[in-house]
């Protein structure tokens, strides 16, 4: 029978937002981005449309050597593998292709952000934080629900989720590797992120 997995993504840049982020909450991880396949190729998320200007964002495509990521040798973060079935996987794939073609609908939900850091609900049909929207997909295809608004869902929330980390260190040197190398996977159960 084959398998189906999503990827879980989280990555912690130096970027004024995640030095605040990691400041306010005292988190490993600021980022979380969504992938359908191992190699983690295409991520998708919520994050700058332009590179040079954190003040305009909108749902994106990432990549490792892309945007700015473009800029660090050492990215520190995880991936989380995540097993679901065939039905949960179309499902994801169907939510994220509507996400890529109806992008220009979307923006980032920099109220989410700003009442998030005061634990105060901010939720939008049309906008989302980059763990707001992995939140989402994971949500609607019934993976995971934390019984709380979508913005106050951070990046290191989303390790509550049941899966197993196939990697953590420095990910431009995952996507180097991924191809050539078993992964040692680790179990993770529910792990707390508080």
């Amino acid at each position: 029978m084959e398998k189906y997995n999503i990827y879980i993504i989280l990555t912690r840049t130096n970027t004024a937002i995640s030095k605040l982020i990691q400041f306010t909450k005292n988190d490993e991880y600021t980022h979380a981005s969504i992938s359908l396949d191992k190699n983690i190729n295409c991520m998708y998320s919520f994050g700058r449309k332009y590179t040079y200007n954190p003040f305009i964002g909108r749902f994106k495509q990432e990549s490792i050597d892309k945007g700015v990521y473009k800029f660090h040798k050492n990215l520190p973060g995880l991936i989380m593998e995540i097993e679901v079935s065939k039905q949960q996987y179309e499902n994801a794939k169907t939510m994220i292709d509507y996400f890529i073609s109806n992008s220009n609908l979307y923006k980032y939900n920099y109220s989410g952000l700003f009442y998030g850091l005061l634990n105060k609900e901010a939720c939008y049909n049309n906008r989302f934080l980059c763990s707001e929207f992995v939140y989402y997909i994971l949500e609607k295809i019934n993976v995971a629900d934390f019984k709380i608004p979508r913005n106050l869902v951070r990046p290191e929330s989303l390790l509550n989720i049941n899966g197993k980390i196939i990697y953590r260190g420095n990910l431009k040197e995952y996507k180097h590797t991924s191809d050539n190398y078993d992964l040692k996977e680790m179990n993770l159960e529910g792990l707390s992120a508080v």
